[in-house]
């Protein structure tokens, strides 16, 4: 059996969207959410875990206590009779499940004598909720479906949608070392999870979701008996651009000032073994991920 880890992780992930709906609100007409005060797009952490499970899932063939199955009427399987799949057996379904290993959850558990329990599971890996670098722009757009509202009727129906024209979205994450021997969460969980962010970001292909991209991905390997970390590395980076926020449109609009995020993690370089990156092409930074009291190392091809 594989051990936990032993190293505290901390994750920096960006990505963005091309007039799509990265995450609607169901309570809103599934309008893309958007803080009222700022004006910035917020994508939840669920979405983001929803993404690293179906890539797993579909990709990798990698088991995942949560997701959807249906029986042969239709109906959608809960958490108890999922729990079943694995004779209610909660070691196994960590052994099989690296969704619970990486996030955690509550397995509902059948007992025997009808007497039912629940076992919580702290995730390991938590994500914050992620936000735009800059405001966006809502628009509304409605169009013609493919086919007829109703049988012998000419006209079609039509399409209603929000969307937003561009949205450049941070999420900052943490895996705990202490958290991660409950669910055992072992190194290559970790090359999964980072595979998953990147690749299941780009594997997104749905109609709302189209064009989304993978920008950069930047992980924090502290030293062993550290428990802390920095935090909140999306407020270290900024986008600097001669067109207003609204108006962004690609990477090619703008630069990604990576100066404060520098100078925190010198500020604790004692405290880190190395940093990961992997950048993508288009993605333009003021200066070079370097620095003379950290090593930093750029990510290849994904380890499993």
């Amino acid at each position: 059996m594989s051990q936990p880890i032993k190293n505290r992780r901390e994750y920096l992930f960006l990505y963005d969207v091309s007039f799509a709906n990265p995450n609607g609100d169901p309570n809103d007409e599934n309008k893309p959410r958007i803080d009222e005060e700022t004006g910035k797009n917020i994508v939840t952490d669920v979405r983001l875990k929803r993404t690293i499970r179906d890539y797993l899932k579909d990709f990798e063939n990698l088991e995942i206590f949560v997701r959807e199955i249906a029986d042969e009427k239709g109906k959608i399987q809960d958490a108890k009779a999922r729990a079943k799949d694995f004779e209610n057996d909660p070691q196994k379904i960590l052994n099989e499940c690296i969704d619970v290993r990486l996030f955690g959850g509550t397995i509902p558990i059948t007992t025997g004598k009808n007497k039912d329990s629940s076992i919580i599971y702290t995730g390991p890996v938590q994500f914050n909720m992620g936000q735009s670098l800059h405001r966006v722009k809502l628009e509304y757009i409605k169009g013609t479906g493919a086919f007829a509202s109703s049988q012998g009727k000419e006209q079609k129906t039509f399409r209603e949608e929000w969307i937003l024209p561009y949205s450049f979205i941070a999420f900052h994450g943490v895996a705990n070392e202490n958290a991660a021997k409950e669910t055992n969460l072992s190194n290559s969980d970790l090359e999964y999870l980072k595979k998953g962010m990147w690749e299941g970001t780009k594997n997104l292909i749905t109609r709302s979701k189209n064009e989304q991209m993978p920008r950069l991905l930047i992980e924090i390997i502290y030293k062993e008996d550290t428990h802390s970390h920095i935090g909140e590395l999306h407020r270290y980076i900024k986008l600097e651009s001669q067109k207003a926020d609204e108006e962004l449109r690609s990477t090619e609009d703008f630069i990604l000032n990576i100066d404060r995020l520098l100078e925190v993690m010198e500020e604790e370089a004692q405290k880190i073994e190395k940093v990961l990156y992997k950048i993508d092409r288009n993605l333009k930074l003021n200066k070079e991920l370097s620095s003379p009291k950290i090593t930093f190392e750029e990510l290849g091809e994904f380890v499993r």
